[in-house]
């Protein structure tokens, strides 16, 4: 489904689903739907997360993601789940991040958590109050090397994924 966001190209690419572990959304989004891992995923040690994405037959990806040891990145998204997660973002792709950015902001929408310094994946991100309860990830993705090593999904539950920590999920 392509969108136009005044003008920007838009299309909606993943829902990311966040729980404590991993592991516990497994049964659901892989065993039970069908999802397969398709390599790929690791973890964002400065934000404090692991990610790891399953794709459907139709094409639909579902982002899994859990915190890693001692991080707080999901504190408040647990505390407003009672702790059990749940569905944490949307992602939509961009092909100009800066001319979305550029754009909203001229519409007068709060951003938060822009973040450009990595060229493989230049993101931000409208605040829930914004969204109806939602937050929306804006995201324009970078080149990525054709024979740039794709990890498996025991890689990533090790810690080993991409930027992996080597401390394994729960």
């Amino acid at each position: 489904m392509d969108l136009e966001l005044d003008g920007l190209d838009v299309s909606f690419d993943h829902t990311a689903v966040a729980a404590p572990r991993i592991r516990d959304l497994l049964p659901i989004y892989r065993d039970l739907l069908g999802g397969r891992h398709e390599g790929g995923g690791g973890d964002h040690r400065t934000a404090g997360y692991r990610t790891l994405q399953l794709t459907y037959a139709n094409g639909g990806k579902v982002e899994l993601m859990e915190p890693l040891a001692g991080s707080t990145f999901f504190d408040s998204f647990f505390e407003l789940t009672r702790g059990r997660g749940g569905v944490h973002h949307l992602n939509f792709h961009v092909r100009d991040l800066d001319a979305a950015v550029a754009r909203l902001t001229a519409r007068g929408y709060r951003l938060h958590g822009l973040n450009t310094a990595d060229p493989r994946w230049r993101e931000v991100f409208l605040h829930p109050k914004e969204a109806h309860g939602v937050l929306i990830q804006l995201a324009q993705p970078g080149p990525r090397l054709p024979d740039e090593p794709r990890p498996s999904l025991e890689e990533v539950l090790s810690g080993h994924g991409r930027n992996g920590d080597g401390v394994p999920s729960p």
